[in-house]
């Protein structure tokens, strides 16, 4: 049974009685930070002097450190990094500088739970995991609102506080006004790292591609294929969001929803699902890991060009093209 969390349930006064380092400054690190000092927390950023974030940071009203520097400074040490960069930089620039009143803080599991970093016993671990894009945690910040988070404890540092800490920082960043759920680093990485593949990212793209290229290969208009196939995307998944699956049942159209019960189970059937099992199970065992690692170390060569090939597609070159038209009509509306 999951445990959840609301505001009644957190002490604030934890996280600001300490010094936060927020190794990295993109999208979730930089809302973070932001939330955090608007809460009365003392954060320093932990950047590569060549950052691109370094001056952004500078800008937004933060001291800017090096890594090694930071981690000597502060008592919350934030991964923000990417994933596949928490090794060599724990092993080079933070793990020489840890000691037993340090804890290390993560807004994803995959890095310890993957044992892609080995820490000391004395030190706390750790994770705070916003359920929405950076974006998002900022934007309901500044609104009063929050997202829901999730917190995971994996290990004590010596003030034995580890859970009580976690809270703390999630109400800093808004997490409690919503609500927080206790999980575990194992739950969390697996069930993202599936959700992403199965679903969000994986599933959604792939659906979109070979629906976009069915309608054209058929001689229909790549415009009209566009706003069927992708850009009315947004507004089925908002009636989602908005309201479950039941919410979309109820608010499209009965030819619509005919439709979608007569072929969805054509598409995504119990073929279909064996992939998914297959891809939990890779998850799972670590192989989706260990083949992200060697992607990294291979210099992201199928990254790069599987980028590529998508700015090529014909979906995107008839996307860019209405988005334009879309957007700047939207503007002067």
């Amino acid at each position: 049974m999951l445990k959840f969390y609301t505001q009644q349930d957190c002490d604030i006064e934890i996280i600001r009685a300490k010094k936060v380092a927020m190794l990295g400054f993109g999208s979730q690190g930089k809302a973070h930070a932001q939330n955090l000092r608007d809460s009365g927390v003392k954060v320093l950023v932990g950047l590569y002097p060549e950052s691109k974030s370094w001056d952004i940071a500078k800008q937004l009203g933060f001291e800017v450190f090096e890594v090694k520097e930071v981690v000597q400074k502060c008592d919350v040490i934030m991964f923000m990094l990417p994933d596949e960069l928490h090794a060599d930089i724990f092993e080079q620039e933070v793990k020489p500088f840890l000691k037993p009143h340090h804890t290390l803080a993560f807004c994803h599991g995959f890095s310890v739970h993957f044992n892609q970093i080995q820490t000391p016993k004395d030190i706390g671990i750790i994770m705070i995991a916003p359920k929405g894009p950076g974006k998002s945690v900022r934007d309901e910040f500044i609104q009063g609102r929050g997202v829901p988070n999730l917190i995971a404890i994996q290990q004590e540092n010596q003030e034995k506080n580890a859970k009580e800490l976690a809270l703390s920082y999630a109400a800093g960043i808004g997490g409690a006004r919503s609500f927080i759920i206790e999980t575990t680093f194992k739950n969390e990485a697996i069930t993202d790292l599936f959700g992403e593949q199965a679903v969000l990212c994986g599933g959604i793209k792939s659906l979109v591609i070979n629906a976009f290229e069915t309608l054209v290969e058929s001689g229909y208009p790549k415009e009209l294929a566009y706003f069927e196939c992708l850009h009315e995307l947004k507004l089925v998944t908002d009636l989602i969001y908005q309201g479950g699956i039941s919410n979309m049942h109820h608010s499209i159209s009965n030819t619509a929803e005919y439709g979608m019960i007569v072929s969805g189970e054509k598409l995504i059937n119990q073929e279909s699902k064996k992939i998914m099992q297959q891809i939990l199970k890779d998850i799972e065992n670590g192989s989706f890991a260990k083949d992200f690692v060697l992607e990294k170390q291979s210099r992201y060569t199928r990254l790069h060009c599987e980028r590529n090939n998508i700015e090529e597609h014909p979906i995107e070159e008839v996307g860019q093209k209405l988005r334009k038209l879309i957007f700047k009509n939207s503007s002067q509306s």
